[in-house]
């Protein structure tokens, strides 16, 4: 097994040794992310506000009659999705941009991955500030059920730290990835019901919505934001299943490759 007892000893007594290098890779990637902004961390709230803006203003006519608060539906789909892909292009480019440091000092290679999604996930967390806001200014309906919406945030941060772990170990051998990926997330924008309602979508094309994970997260946070439901029992399972499978996945490939990490970045 890839995965032994010894292994998982390791890795415990490794992250909890390196945690501190941890936080301030996640600090340092956001003052890297805002230095040169003259707005800095207040763009994380302005961003998705004037995405929502624009994007209500266009579409708003379109969906008026078939989606309530159309708003706070497209808040709750973009923030989602931008952190998913901004958190999975950092991860990607994570380890041979900080190829010089590794190869003079041992750290575990999946802290600078991880650092840079636990960043990209303080930012998300901040933009659901805009969320409340969107939904104070538009007279939305506050309920307990909101309190769930944790439940998709944390299995999100799993995919996306399973995804970018995959994402880091394929683009050190193979540097196409990144083009590759930045035709396959404009797909899944597109893809996941962000900003138009999932009925549009033709039966015939259905499946494409089913098998989406980011669809699954974003529709378990719309029915604790917009909906106040329970979770659908089987769009949950899916959900869980898909951030287990990420993760799994992730750390088996990297596990598996990173010693060979030095001889290709």
């Amino acid at each position: 097994m890839i995965f032994d007892d010894r292994f998982s000893h390791r890795f415990f007594v490794n992250f909890i040794k390196y945690r501190f290098l941890l936080i301030e890779l996640i600090k340092r990637d956001i003052k890297l992310k805002y230095r040169r902004s003259v707005l800095g961390i207040f763009w994380s709230f302005l961003e998705p506000l004037l995405f929502m803006i624009v994007l209500t203003i266009i579409f708003s006519t379109f969906f008026k009659h078939s989606i309530p608060n159309y708003p706070v539906y497209l808040l709750t789909g973009r923030v989602m999705f931008s952190f998913l892909a901004g958190a999975t292009n950092a991860s990607m480019r994570s380890i041979y941009l900080n190829a010089s440091m590794l190869k003079k000092l041992y750290v575990p290679k999946y802290m600078y991955p991880l650092g840079v999604t636990l960043s990209n996930f303080v930012t998300f967390l901040l933009s659901i500030i805009v969320v409340f806001l969107v939904m104070i200014v538009t007279q939305a309906p506050f309920s307990l059920y909101m309190f769930l919406a944790i439940i998709p945030f944390i299995l999100l941060l799993l995919f996306v730290i399973g995804a970018g772990l995959i994402l880091a170990t394929l683009t050190v051998f193979f540097r196409d990835i990144e083009h590759l990926y930045s035709v396959f997330i404009i797909l899944l924008m597109y893809s996941s019901a962000i900003f138009f309602p999932p009925s549009i979508i033709p039966a015939k094309y259905q499946f494409v919505l089913t098998f989406n994970p980011l669809f699954a997260y974003i529709s378990l946070f719309r029915d604790s934001f917009i909906y106040d439901k329970l979770f659908d029992p089987m769009q949950l399972l899916f959900a869980i299943t898909a951030s287990i499978s990420a993760m799994v996945i992730g750390l088996l490939l990297f596990y598996k490759y990173q010693d060979k990490f030095i001889l290709h970045i």
